[in-house]
């Protein structure tokens, strides 16, 4: 009987997260999913400034704050709740991912926090449409998600079901995102599962919520014992790092 092979995740960091800061917040996920799945962490492509006058000097790469899009012109900032002007650096951003999807794909999975939960679903959009950069994982995990807003992103969010299999987590005490805004997302998704959890803008895994992730997770894991899938090796995280400037990191 065939082994069966943990699922692999890329994850998506939200806004104002360094892949250090990413990899701790997922820790307790990534333990709750050890032997089930392996979590490959992504930060924005976007450095963001903590502002004149700071004294602390220059940050390890791994340490340094980052996001997928900003919403002014001017300005490392983003607001997920109004309708923004401009997505500046949104094109770089798709490039990031796509670029990890080729170099340490394939993926089964995606798994987004908060501006990262937005941009996965935007990918999923694109991949629908026809986007050859990123072909549909067989699900999608969004904690804390909201559809993002502004020159069109709207539009390929809520233009028409997103047809995969998803799982949508969020606190009904987040003041970040609200819940209504997490329902929203999860309405673009036929058949979405929901999770909620009594706390904020954060990764739930508490016994409850690691048995929700399980459960969802287990459908998938069932199907991947396929031998031509496991002969090929995923590349070397060491590697990838290296080639994404330090955003990416495996979560084992």
């Amino acid at each position: 009987m065939a082994a069966v092979r943990p699922l692999r995740v890329l994850c998506l960091a939200g806004f104002r997260q360094s892949e250090r800061g990413f990899r701790e917040k997922t820790g307790a996920l990534r333990k709750a999913l050890r032997g089930r799945a392996e979590l490959v962490c992504l930060s924005g492509p976007h450095p963001i400034s903590e502002g004149a006058g700071s004294d602390s000097g220059p940050c390890p790469p791994e340490e340094q704050l980052r996001g997928w899009w900003f919403s002014e012109q001017e300005g490392t900032v983003f607001s997920a709740l109004e309708e923004p002007t401009v997505c500046r650096g949104l094109e770089e951003a798709l490039g990031t991912v796509a670029i990890a999807l080729n170099k340490l794909g394939p993926f089964d999975g995606l798994l987004g926090f908060s501006q990262g939960a937005a941009l996965a679903a935007l990918l999923c959009a694109l991949g629908q449409g026809g986007d050859t950069r990123f072909p549909l994982p067989r699900f999608i995990i969004l904690v804390s998600g909201f559809c993002p807003r502004g020159l069109g992103l709207k539009e390929s969010i809520l233009q028409g079901p997103l047809l995969l299999p998803s799982l949508h987590v969020f606190g009904d005490t987040d003041q970040v995102i609200p819940s209504q805004e997490s329902l929203q997302l999860a309405s673009r998704f036929p058949g979405a599962i929901t999770l909620t959890h009594p706390g904020g803008h954060f990764i739930p895994a508490a016994a409850s919520q690691r048995q929700a992730y399980l459960k969802f997770l287990d459908q998938f894991a069932e199907r991947s014992t396929n031998t031509s899938v496991l002969a090929s090796s995923p590349p070397d995280p060491i590697e990838g790092n290296m080639a994404l400037g330090q955003q990416v990191g495996t979560c084992l």
